[in-house]
């Protein structure tokens, strides 16, 4: 049996998947080559016209090195061990064997099936680029580096999952990021053996000092512009192949209140805006906590007018107000699950259904007072002012609500304490949480739940010990 096709019978011994493919041809000097590939993630085309072709006038006699300038695709690698074989086959790049020859080519021809970048649906800006990242990691790479084209840009990538060897890419800039913080979270993520990563989720889990708590602890960004510029404040920006949100480190809560753009409008809008986002997820997590509490054990803490018409809405209601409230924000939640999951124009049917046919006919059976439906509605909407948010909001909404209609007023004060406290105490990768707010750093407070002018934030944030710390000079005296 030759070189050639012991080749051959070694890699398809492992990969007996029917669509990786074998590709046998010979030059017109009777010079046999064999390019393995998985159908469907490899480029065929460029196979053909930058490997194939050039090969044709190879001699039987001419050495490897001969052929290997003859190779016209921009990626080729020399390989000597077949496990490396079945990796770069298994990723969509093809491998070239060369009859007589121990060794192989590793072509880069890897070509997945991908969408168009297009605007990211949780990140809309009415100013402000429109470009979203994709579930390919080179189009998310190329978009980075369209914006950040420093010689001092980083890109590490690295491998994760024993089955999905998903690849990761570790983006930073040298001298501004801190010291250290690529490696560690390097060392984090190649700490978990897992089988798939499928979603940047899981690595974001890696990442999190403390997974199962209710905060999150790592930054997403679905648009490079927003991605760009964490990354240019001295974050660790994070890439993961299969998914379109990015992930940074370390992250501060008060992010999440920042949108991109409100550096694209003037600071006073940007600063009204931050303060109604503040506000609104205040209220939303809050409001159904309070009203409970005010019609179970302080009932003079509602003005008295409002308390009569209250009282006249609730008159004669089978359900006590906590359980009342309970049952609209379970109907609440379910209207929104299913309104996701189904398709698109049920599902816009369905919230109509629901918010208007569902809510009226039980305001009008006496099931539910409309006070419970006006509240829990406009809870949900302050909500989603903040969307990265939701998933705590909606918990923590949950939890005092139980409280509420358990103990009263008292025991969400003592709620409220107990989470302030929890959040001043936390940190991950050295920057605290609450950051600037707690321990208080003056210098972010400009561009915190304020956005000043571009002239006041000339340095970068001084939560995270960043590297280089000016980030705007101008000579102009402002």
């Amino acid at each position: 049996m030759s070189t050639l096709d012991k080749n051959i019978a070694a890699v398809k011994k492992i990969l007996k998947s029917e669509d990786v493919l074998v590709f046998e041809f010979a030059s017109d000097g009777g010079k046999k080559f064999a390019a393995i590939y998985a159908d469907g993630i490899c480029n065929k085309e460029q196979l053909g016209e930058l490997v194939v072709k050039p090969l044709r006038g190879v001699q039987k006699g001419d050495p490897i090195e001969k052929i290997r300038l003859l190779l016209a695709s921009p990626e080729v690698k020399e390989g000597q061990k077949l496990p490396d074989a079945i990796k770069e086959v298994s990723d969509g790049n093809a491998v070239l064997f060369v009859d007589g020859e121990e060794g192989y080519f590793i072509l880069g021809l890897k070509s997945p099936p991908a969408r168009a970048v297009t605007e990211p649906p949780t990140q809309i800006a009415v100013k402000g680029p429109r470009e979203g990242f994709i579930e390919e990691i080179k189009t998310n790479m190329a978009l980075v580096r369209k914006r950040i084209k420093s010689e001092k840009l980083q890109i590490k990538t690295v491998k994760c999952g024993k089955r999905s060897q998903t690849a990761i890419a570790i983006v930073y800039i040298e001298g501004v990021c801190p010291k250290g913080l690529p490696e560690k979270i390097e060392k984090e993520i190649a700490a978990n053996k897992i089988d798939l990563i499928p979603d940047s989720s899981y690595v974001s889990a890696f990442l999190s000092r403390r997974p199962r708590s209710v905060f999150k602890r790592c930054g997403t960004a679905e648009k490079p512009d927003i991605f760009c510029a964490k990354v240019s404040e001295g974050r660790v920006g994070i890439l993961v192949d299969g998914s379109p949100i990015a992930i940074t480190v370390p992250y501060m809560i008060v992010e999440d209140f920042q949108t991109g753009e409100d550096y694209y409008s003037s600071s006073y809008r940007a600063t009204t805006l931050r303060a109604i986002r503040l506000v609104s997820v205040l209220l939303g997590i809050f409001l159904p906590a309070l009203y409970i509490s005010a019609q179970l054990y302080k009932a003079q803490l509602i003005p008295f007018r409002l308390l009569l018409k209250i009282a006249s809405s609730s008159q004669g209601l089978p359900l006590s107000p906590s359980i009342e409230m309970f049952l609209v924000l379970l109907v609440l939640e379910v209207l929104n699950e299913a309104s996701i999951r189904m398709p698109k124009y049920v599902g816009l049917a369905l919230s109509v259904v629901g918010a208007l046919v569902l809510g009226d006919t039980a305001v009008k059976a006496g099931v539910i007072s409309t006070p419970a439906i006006i509240i829990i509605a406009f809870s949900a909407i302050c909500l989603y002012t903040v969307p990265d948010l939701v998933e705590t909001t909606t918990t923590l909404r949950w939890i005092f609500l139980i409280v509420a209609g358990s103990v009263g007023p008292f025991g969400v004060v003592v709620l409220t304490v107990f989470i302030i406290s929890y959040l001043v105490t936390e940190q991950d990768y050295g920057v605290p949480l609450l950051a600037p707010f707690a321990p208080l750093i003056k210098g972010d407070l400009y561009d915190s739940f304020i956005k000043a002018d571009m002239y006041s934030l000339k340095t970068r944030p001084r939560s995270i010990n960043t590297g280089d710390k000016v980030r705007l000079k101008s000579e102009n005296k402002r």
